[in-house]
């Protein structure tokens, strides 16, 4: 099992792994398309206070067309809507008809004197295929505006859906301005000042980037709210009083026909209807004219919001459970929704789907991971208490030897007048078996010392082959119950360490080899000089072990199934007192074993000294 510090950067990564995974799936087409449905969803559920529109639309529909002979007689249906309009003195005029090429004198001199009695006109010039060119007005009505933009849509390439409209465009020879920008700046007879990140005209900032192509977000006039007036050619011919609809406005003029596919566009509001292009322009105007702006947020900002909710979802399902864990992880969802929402009506554009996606797969992952992970964690736990039920088992049957013959020869003392003879035998065993016990707990309290590191070496020098013979001699009994033959050879030499503990660590491995091996085998046992540093190995034919349970061999209480299967009594606290004493001499335990083979169990120590 790793250790927990392991384990916690394993979950950090995991989590980061899933949210850099969502934000990387939110910047898929997909992704995109789905911020894009988002964003409408917001943009209609949401409605701004209301404001007085300062544009108005003169509209060239089927009944204006059909009055002026078709679509033949545009200019002179636009000639006579300006002259119409002009005593009512509109603050300015945008013209969203394309007039670059000439058409006949009568009508071309009509709209040209008409132009030439509008003040504050605005013509309208259209980009042409790959930005090669732009379809300009004609220099005789070119001459007579105050300025000319440009009427190019920006759709959305995913859904064809008109959000924005680009506020600048230019070709490799000039540029112009939109034509709601131009109509804004000469209602206001201002100039348009430029930064890298923004524009300003008349007092007015408004967020355009050229890092971000200076599109605008088109604030739509919400429904419920009273709509940009609207009035046509042909009504405003049947009833001039209509004009005062257009007194102090700016009027934006162009075709509303049914018949002008080309310039009706999708738009958040429509729900798959379509608006006329000149009515996308007079929205886009009553944006900058009241500062409606949609601002987007930084990938910096979304990136953080992103972090902060996976870290969220990765400490829900760290320390809370159950009910718990899953009304945070719903609250987080919920959170992660609705922050979109709360910053447009601060202005604010804000995806979706990084945040979301990344929370989706940062909860599924640390809930997958506490499922998983948690549920080893307590079979673990469970082991070692099971292991460790099994151990105290043991404990209290070894005690149970030593407490039975100490209580059993004092009761003998007690009751009856033994010999002298037989009562200093029975006093010896007393005293024989009080030691044992003693030393029984002491190895079990040396354990818990050792692992918490509370142990103070008693260092001295000594001789590891005398070491070695001392653990021979108090195993040999032991072998020769079981007819095991032990053969020992080693290398002179000194050691520094506590010699108390290392030949604990040695007569647990010569043990261990003996008790799991069957009769008639072999032990072997070899110390040897390695790179400065004294090698005990000790080698048996015995059950062995698989590559698994030589990982787990030194946990503490744990034993093999096959040791217990063995009918040999242990606790599985030896090896793991080995190891301990070991890492407090700064050397380590190493075993090598493959089942039905044996085992071999090598001591390492530094600083050894020939």
């Amino acid at each position: 099992m790793k250790a927990p510090s392991t384990l916690r950067l394993l979950y950090a990564f995991a989590l980061l792994a899933a949210g850099l995974t969502g934000v990387a799936v939110s910047w898929t087409a997909f992704g995109r398309q789905l911020d894009t449905y988002a964003y409408d969803f917001i943009f209609r559920l949401y409605r701004p206070p209301y404001w007085h529109t300062e544009s108005a639309i003169l509209a060239i529909d089927e009944a204006s067309l059909k009055a002026f002979g078709g679509i033949r007689g545009v200019r002179h249906a636009l000639a006579a809507g300006l002259d119409l309009i002009r005593s009512a003195a509109p603050r300015a005029v945008a013209v969203d008809v394309i007039l670059s090429d000439a058409a006949e004198e009568t009508s071309d001199a009509e709209l040209e004197a008409a132009f030439r009695r509008t003040p504050n006109l605005v013509l309208a010039a259209d980009l042409l295929p790959r930005a090669s060119g732009w379809e300009d007005p004609i220099p005789r009505f070119a001459r007579w505006a105050a300025a000319i933009g440009h009427v190019h849509a920006e759709l959305d390439s995913l859904d064809g859906v008109s959000r924005e409209v680009p506020l600048e465009r230019a070709t490799a020879r000039d540029r112009h301005w939109a034509l709601a920008l131009e109509a804004f700046r000469v209602s206001r007879h201002a100039t348009i000042l430029e930064t890298p990140q923004d524009l300003e005209v008349a007092g007015v900032t408004i967020p355009s980037a050229i890092a971000a192509g200076r599109d605008l977000r088109i604030r739509y006039v919400p429904p419920g709210m009273p709509p940009i007036p609207r009035v046509s050619i042909e009504q405003l011919r049947l009833d001039p009083a209509l004009a005062r609809q257009f007194a102090g406005k700016v009027v934006f003029v162009g075709e509303t026909a049914q018949t002008d596919v080309h310039d009706r566009l999708v738009t958040p509001y429509s729900g798959g209807a379509q608006m006329a292009g000149i009515e996308i322009h007079a929205n886009a105007y009553e944006t900058i004219a009241h500062r409606l702006f949609l601002t987007d947020a930084s990938n910096a900002a979304v990136l953080l919001w992103c972090a902060l909710l996976v870290t969220a979802a990765g400490f829900t399902f760290a320390y809370a459970a159950g009910w718990r864990a899953n009304v945070l992880a719903a609250l987080l969802l919920i959170a992660a929704h609705a922050l979109p929402y709360l910053v447009f009506t601060r202005g604010v554009v804000f995806p979706l789907m990084p945040g979301v996606s990344a929370l989706w797969l940062a909860i599924v992952t640390a809930a997958f991971w506490r499922h998983f992970v948690t549920r080893r964690f307590l079979k673990t736990a469970e082991d070692q208490r099971s292991r460790y039920q099994q151990a105290m088992h043991f404990v209290t049957h070894e005690m149970r030897t030593p407490l039975t013959a100490i209580q059993g020869s004092s009761e003998l003392l007690g009751r009856y007048a033994l010999p002298e003879a037989k009562r200093t035998q029975m006093a010896a065993m007393i005293n024989a078996e009080s030691k044992r016990l003693a030393s029984m707990i002491q190895t079990f309290l040396n354990v818990e010392r050792l692992t918490a590191g509370q142990m103070q070496l008693q260092r001295g020098n000594f001789a590891p082959d005398e070491l070695i013979a001392a653990c021979l001699d108090r195993v040999r009994p032991l072998a020769q119950n079981k007819d095991i033959t032990i053969d020992a050879s080693g290398a002179p030499g000194v050691i520094s360490g506590d010699r108390e503990l290392l030949e604990y660590a040695v007569y647990n491995l010569l043990t261990n080899a003996i008790k799991y091996s069957p009769p008639h085998t072999r032990v072997e046992v070899l110390s040897e000089t390695v790179d400065g540093a004294l090698r005990v190995s000790v080698k048996d034919q015995g059950i062995g072990m698989d590559r698994q349970e030589a990982r787990r061999v030194f946990e503490k209480f744990y034993r093999t199934e096959k040791a217990e299967r063995s009918g040999e009594m242990g606790s599985g606290v030896g090896l793991s007192i080995v190891e301990q004493i070991a890492r407090q001499h700064g050397g380590s335990v190493r075993v090598e074993s493959a089942p039905g083979q044996g085992s071999t169990f090598t001591l390492v120590l530094p600083h050894h000294s020939a």
